[in-house]
């Protein structure tokens, strides 16, 4: 996983250059100052946030995990499901396919594809649109603008958490900077000590701007931007299904509307066009099969 990695870059590249240089360890360590500084940050967490952002921010945490989910595999099965699908209507018509989207679990449709069914976010975005398209009650631009609408509240529910973990990240070099005071003014109480040892207690001081920068910028800044970058992945799943739903309520046929799709995707994810048409040609015969 990349975060671990990430952190034991900046912890060798800091302490190691520290180390070579000539620098003892021993001084750095100040558990209290990492007591303060912590502490403040997530104090200030909670209350800065409600309760609905505090369990956003909690649930969020597992799926650093799936770092590499929506790959460009994945999205080669989500473009091979749609064109399924909208072959299947092509065919069948709309009623077609009632039965898949009613009960995903159990289609055999859906039952070629687990990686697409064991995921909520893509099944409950593409049967809710695929149900509407079934009803038929409504006008490609309002099901396009529905989507736009719901699309848009998702990116804004995930920037919750990433927006409060952000701003506690920026806010630690200040915090950093508050347990060097302290330090700074404890120090300070004991006039009667050695330049040595006010020097000493001087040097731990200043470990706490170094610590809460460090932690700021080298641990609690990086999750809130892998998250982000997930969030925006997530995002360009459902603007895929959109393209490609949308080009197939506007009539064109389901090779077409796959590769509107296609053009959806970032240019990292987005298979060439022959990539595609092989993979789509392979699964639409093992649906013929």
């Amino acid at each position: 996983m990349l975060i671990p990695l990430g952190y034991l870059v900046v912890l060798l590249s800091v302490f190691g250059g520290y180390v070579l240089a000539g620098g003892s360890l021993g001084p750095l360590f100040q558990p209290t100052e990492l007591l303060m500084i912590g502490g403040a940050g997530v104090g200030a967490f909670i209350a800065a946030n409600n309760g609905k952002a505090l369990k956003a921010t909690y649930k969020i945490f597992p799926k650093l995990r799936r770092t590499k989910k929506y790959n460009k595999a994945m999205y080669m099965e989500l473009m091979a499901l749609q064109f399924k699908l909208l072959s299947k209507i092509r065919r069948e018509g709309m009623l077609g396919i009632e039965r898949d989207i009613d009960n995903p679990q159990e289609s055999p449709l859906f039952q070629e594809h687990p990686t697409l069914l064991a995921d909520p976010h893509i099944m409950n975005f593409i049967t809710d649109y695929l149900r509407l398209m079934v009803s038929g009650g409504m006008e490609p631009m309002e099901i396009d603008e529905l989507m736009l609408h719901e699309i848009e509240a998702f990116e804004q529910e995930s920037h919750i958490p990433i927006d409060a973990i952000a701003k506690v990240g920026d806010a630690m070099p200040a915090f950093g900077i508050v347990a060097a005071v302290m330090g700074v003014v404890k120090a300070l109480t004991y006039a009667d000590a050695s330049p040595e040892q006010m020097g000493v207690m001087i040097a731990h001081a200043l470990v706490g701007t170094f610590l809460g920068i460090l932690l700021g910028y080298g641990f609690v800044n990086p999750v809130a931007s892998h998250l982000e970058r997930q969030a925006k992945e997530a995002e360009k799943m459902l603007q895929c299904i959109r393209v490609t739903l949308l080009a197939s309520l506007h009539g064109y046929a389901p090779q077409i509307a796959v590769e509107f799709g296609r053009k959806a995707l970032f240019t990292a994810e987005r298979p060439s066009f022959t990539e595609l048409e092989d993979y789509v040609r392979d699964a639409k015969k093992a649906g013929s099969a």
